[in-house]
């Protein structure tokens, strides 16, 4: 007697109760049929039964059930044949490519392996409900791209031995632009207003780079919290966002999005007051305070000054302080008194401090940053200082501190921080183009952190058409346990300054240099050095009268021992791109032997000052100065030269100051430069900082003081005014600018447009 049953069938019976039951047996053996690839102890494995045990309908529902549920086959059935049960099985095709048709918006790879890991990849098993679920994914994945016309096919080839092709066939279409915005209910500030706070625009003529004209949710929400912070920075405690409403187009290409808002009433701050414990020090917390009675409330303020107490507590070993801000609201008034509560909790130290994630680099390099110490108490911003510290490496992708109790030791904690190493090697080719210099190239070899002691290494090769350099340097920044650095350089520089009778004439220097930088605080660094030049005029023809007599009275080949000193502090928010903060300079050279003896001293002072979220101002001050010693005359090789990029714009670079009869610009020992800046988003990018015009006004000019002729005047002046573009594009650097000149001179150059870009390959 042999029966036959499948799932669906042996559940109907079990449920009627009646013909299909079978008659419980013991298992005297189990056959396993149609396995092609599966190994058959994933089919017994999944059975609940043995060879031995009784076997009724029960356990042939649940023996279907197992199999079913490992998602390998297709299909099962069990046989009975006498007392042995026969396994039946339908294997499910194994997919043996995946692929994507039409696909532009995402990346083929990651989309395989996001698909690989919902299983669907190759060497899986095919399941038709799984790549259902993985194009619906697809669709909405689109759909957070606003192309929403997106159409997404699914193709299913089968090939020989069981197995199929899995095809996505995509049409993405065009991404569907925000037509319009509207913001409703809005009294207090216009439209336009609330509008330019907002990242998502409608769209622009620079929309097609920024792609801020693409809805999505995620940035929707985002510009609701801008909103919101908006109003709660204004004094409008209770705003609320009523409603927000996506509309699309029947043809899925725009979009209008409409946001209805409730104001409510402004509230002015009339008292702060402290509740909780501060440990004796309520003077000192006062002084942290940000919230000023009278003016209106602001929630970020308030922030601020909830986030300044807590790193406050953590000075004194309090590492789970707990500050909180409660606004106490008077509707009648409209007035509000903010109320700070802090509960310090526990005091805890530091047990230990660990390190992980360098492979590279020594644990000593990282540990030699930190300012919280073993055994110490919690310090929260020595914790942040160290944090820092580890980041301006440069030897990290990413730099994490976490804090974790010690289990049983309520007072403790350790400290750990964790490091995500980048390469620091870098072979560099680069090339660039300037309407100052032409066409230059550069190559560099150098290791930021050599075999992993932190030292740097480095060969650099420039050419342009100004002058050639190559230099050997190296740098031990922890020279002492104390953090002075030593720095070390060999280098051979030639230079062509411009002349405007088109002869060519080079000077070259070589020589060699050593420095040392002294940390006087967590900011200020102060350089010592000393090193040797020596410097050869060529007799090429066309060298200026300037660079002639003073060969003639010292000779063509000249030495100087320069011993320098600096000095500087850099408080910008940013290097690259800076909307705040002050950065000031000061360096002072002076060659008391050799050949060539004089003193020369520049400073430089920079702010930057955030008008608005969107405007940044930026005011810069330099000058230069030098001078003979011991009688002998400032060295002509030494002289400071002006105009162009970086000083004073639509003047050729090198152009400005004293011509002497061969029509070559000598350059003078004393430089003076002022700019201004006024920086702003392109319009269309949003609030984007690496993509900014501005508009510039810069004065300044070189003077030769050693000469009557040369008088320092406010008429001998050179100023400029105009626009520029500033961009870090995925080519490098790109800064361009436009102007006049506002005063000038006879003997100067104009270059209304002067540009600069460079990349490496």
């Amino acid at each position: 007697m042999r029966q036959s049953f499948k799932f669906l069938a042996l559940v109907a019976a079990l449920q009627s109760g009646a013909a299909w039951a079978v008659d419980p047996f013991v298992l005297k053996d189990i056959r396993v049929e149609g396995l092609q690839r599966t190994d058959p102890g994933t089919v017994f494995a999944s059975l609940p039964f043995r060879i031995g045990d009784t076997f009724n309908d029960d356990k042939g529902a649940a023996a279907i059930r197992a199999l079913f549920a490992t998602g390998i086959f297709k299909d099962v059935r069990l046989n009975i044949d006498g007392t042995t049960l026969v396994v039946v099985i339908e294997e499910r095709p194994i997919i043996a490519n995946v692929s994507f048709v039409g696909l532009k918006e995402f990346d083929t790879e990651a989309l395989s392996k996001s698909l690989k890991d919902v299983g669907i990849g190759e060497g899986k098993p095919f399941d038709k409900a799984l790549a259902d679920r993985a194009e619906q994914e697809l669709k909405r994945q689109y759909l957070t791209r606003s192309l929403y016309g997106a159409e997404v096919t699914t193709t299913i080839t089968p090939l020989e031995r069981n197995r199929v092709n899995v095809s996505f066939t995509v049409t993405e279409g065009e991404p569907a632009k925000i037509k319009d915005i509207r913001i409703l209910g809005s009294k207090v500030f216009s439209e336009g207003t609330l509008l330019s706070q907002l990242e998502e625009t409608t769209s622009g003529w620079l929309t097609w780079y920024t792609k801020t004209d693409r809805y999505s949710r995620t940035k929707l929400n985002a510009d609701l919290e801008t909103l919101r912070s908006y109003y709660l920075n204004r004094g409008y405690l209770e705003f609320s966002i009523e409603s927000t409403q996506v509309t699309i187009s029947p043809d899925k290409q725009s979009i209008s999005l409409a946001i209805t808002v409730h104001e409510g009433q402004p509230y002015t701050v009339t008292a702060v007051k402290l509740e909780g414990d501060y440990l004796g020090r309520e003077e000192e917390f006062k002084r942290l305070i940000g919230v000023k009675p009278g003016e209106a409330y602001q929630a970020e303020t308030v922030s601020q000054t909830t986030r300044a107490f807590s790193d406050f507590f953590g000075a004194f070993g309090y590492a789970f302080a707990r500050v909180d801000s409660r606004p106490e609201i008077d509707r009648a008034t409209g007035q509000v008194v903010v109320v700070f509560n802090a509960d310090p909790q526990r005091r805890v130290y530091v047990r230990r401090v660990l390190v992980s994630g360098n492979t590279r680099t020594r644990d000593e390099v990282i540990r030699r940053e930190f300012r919280q110490f073993e055994s110490a108490w919690y310090d929260g911003q020595r914790i942040k200082a160290s944090r820092d510290r580890v980041e301006r490496l440069g030897y990290f992708k990413d730099v994490t501190i976490d804090t974790a109790e010690v289990p049983g030791s309520p007072d403790q904690v350790d400290v750990t921080l964790t490091v995500t190493e980048r390469p620091t090697g870098n072979i560099m080719v680069g090339a660039g183009y300037s309407s100052q210099q032409g066409i230059s190239f550069s190559g560099s070899i150098r290791q930021d952190n050599v075999f992993g002691s932190g030292n740097y290494l480095g060969l650099e090769l420039n050419t342009a058409a100004t002058g050639r350099a190559i230099s050997v340097s190296t740098v031990d920044p922890y020279f002492t346990v104390d953090g002075v650095s030593r720095a070390l350089d060999v280098f051979f520089r030639t230079n062509r300054p411009y002349n405007s009778l088109g002869n060519v004439y080079e000077f070259s220097t070589y020589g060699g240099a050593i420095r040392f930088g002294v940390p006087f605080s967590e900011l200020d660094t102060v350089f010592f050095g000393a090193g040797a030049e020596i410097t050869h005029i060529s007799n090429t023809q066309g060298v200026p009268n300037s660079y002639f007599l003073y060969e003639k009275e010292f000779g063509s080949s000249s030495l100087s021992v320069p011993l320098t000193v600096g000095w500087q502090r850099d408080g910008r928010d940013s290097v690259v791109s800076p909307t705040r903060g002050l950065y000031r300079r000061f360096n002072l050279e002076v060659s008391p032997a050799g050949d060539a003896q004089y003193a020369k001293m520049n400073g430089q002072v920079q702010q930057y000052f955030p008008l608005t979220s969107k405007f940044t101002l930026m005011l810069n001050a330099e000058a230069a100065y030098g001078t003979g010693l011991d009688g002998k005359p400032y060295p002509i090789f030494k002289n400071f030269y002006a105009g162009g990029l970086g000083s004073v714009r639509v003047f050729t670079a090198g152009s400005l100051g004293p011509v002497d009869v061969t029509g070559s610009y000598m350059g003078g020992n004393f430089k003076a430069n002022a700019n201004a800046e006024l920086y702003l988003p392109v319009p269309g990018s949003g609030n984007d900082k690496s993509f900014r015009i501005f508009g510039f006004f810069d004065a300044g000019n070189v003077w030769n003081t050693t000469s009557s002729l040369d008088p320092v005047t406010w008429g001998s002046v050179r100023m400029s005014a105009g626009v520029g573009l500033s961009w870090l594009s995925p080519m490098g650097p790109l800064k361009l600018s436009y102007g006049n000149s506002v005063r000038q001179a006879p003997t100067d150059r104009i270059e209304k447009f002067q540009f600069q870009i460079g990349t490496a390959f």
